[in-house]
């Protein structure tokens, strides 16, 4: 006798209830605020970065700490061997015997491990060399890296596994593999950073428990990375004094203000076509910024060449520096040097004109936190303040007033 197939039916939105989110902390204050206030039971989170930038000791030093309180954890790696694992933890300290390792590619072997050690948290070091025998390309191609990450994410959901899993980068910076790939899981993580600095950027681009605006500040040392608590001070840290062309600015990352070291240099050029360069802020932007100084206030940048350069390593895109890149400039450009106790932020539009910007208080109070009497600071965030004691607030409607 045929059973007829049960009926689908909708919920009322209202009788639907919304249990506390449970979440376990990493043990990197740094990496929980990126995701949200720590790991979510089921998730699947993706951690993408250049070659060599600290992604697997990243992981490994949270499997670490996840151990330490006795969570079972699994790292499986298709890219090392477990003794090469083994040297690598070496470097970062004592592990318990609650983190287990296996080296192993195939999905149906990894799925058959998990069934029956079930383990709370579970580590795939990468995406691109697992592989699915019943899909016949090749290990990193779209469909086997499709096939991949939907097994995982039913692993996940079906036995309430957090899993990370490791993606290598292009060229231009974005996960190799299909595009659906960010789609499909919970969280994306970028860890960002140049191997030659010291800093290490963790940054979230999507979050389904949690914000995309928030990062992470990390250390590049020999015994592993450190979290830097307060990026501000580091930033600033070894910043000359008397020189010409060097600022300080403050940039929002989510809820966490950072000050930051713009430094400009300026200088007549001998090409046709002056230079530009710019490292840590966007090119595109210093073009504009230059074209800015030249017509609306008058300076002959169109005969120099102009290098902007973000001390410390780190790479910031918010407009709100704009002020920062505009004075650096111009102090070069007119070899003076500007108070050291001053910084100041600022969207800079194409009339010139220095337009508000979000969380203006929050950015004074960092600030002040740091020792700075004075900033420099749209009008209209100055208005909309009013007096904050202990730091003089000078408020400006257009880049001539600098």
């Amino acid at each position: 006798m045929i059973s007829k197939k049960e009926v689908v039916q909708s919920v009322p939105l209202s009788d639907i209830k919304t249990d506390e989110e449970v979440r376990t902390g990493t043990g990197f204050v740094e990496l929980d605020r990126v995701l949200g206030g720590g790991i979510v039971q089921g998730s699947l989170v993706l951690v993408g970065g250049d070659p060599g930038i600290g992604k697997s000791t990243l992981l490994l030093q949270m499997c670490k700490n996840l151990s330490d309180r006795e969570i079972s954890v699994l790292y499986v790696s298709g890219e090392e061997s477990l003794r090469q694992i083994k040297l690598r933890a070496e470097r970062i300290g004592t592990f318990r015997n609650s983190l287990k390792l296996l080296c192993e590619t195939n999905l149906e072997d990894i799925r058959q491990v998990l069934e029956k050690e079930k383990p709370e948290v579970v580590i795939i070091d990468s995406i691109q060399t697992m592989y699915n025998e019943e899909v016949s390309s090749a290990p990193g191609s779209v469909s086997q890296v499709r096939e991949a990450t939907a097994a995982f994410m039913q692993m996940a959901k079906g036995m309430g596994i957090t899993i990370f899993i490791v993606g290598h980068v292009t060229k231009e910076g974005v996960v190799a593999g299909p595009r659906v790939l960010e789609h499909m899981v919970d969280t994306v993580l970028y860890f960002e950073g140049d191997r030659h600095e010291a800093y290490r950027v963790l940054r979230g681009v999507k979050n389904r428990f949690g914000s995309t605006n928030e990062i992470g500040v990390f250390e590049m040392r020999r015994e592993g990375l450190v979290e830097v608590e307060n990026p501000s001070q580091y930033m600033l840290s070894g910043r000359p004094e008397d020189a010409s062309g060097s600022v300080v600015t403050c940039s929002m990352e989510g809820t966490r203000p950072i000050l930051l070291e713009v430094q400009a240099l300026v200088c007549r050029s001998f090409l046709n076509n002056p230079r530009r360069t710019a490292t840590g802020a966007d090119y595109n932007r210093v073009n504009l910024l230059l074209a800015v100084i030249e017509k609306r206030m008058g300076l002959r940048m169109s005969e120099c060449d102009a290098y902007v350069n973000i001390a410390g390593g780190l790479r910031m895109n918010e407009p709100g520096i704009d002020l920062g890149i505009v004075l650096a400039i111009v102090s070069c450009y007119n070899d003076k040097p500007i108070d050291p106790n001053t910084i100041c932020f600022g969207e800079v539009g194409l009339s010139g004109e220095v337009r508000a910007v979000s969380m203006a208080e929050q950015r004074v109070l960092e600030a002040k936190k740091l020792g700075f009497t004075r900033c420099i600071l749209p009008q209209v965030c100055k208005e909309k303040m009013g007096h904050i004691k202990g730091i003089e607030l000078v408020g400006i409607r257009n880049v001539n007033e600098i």
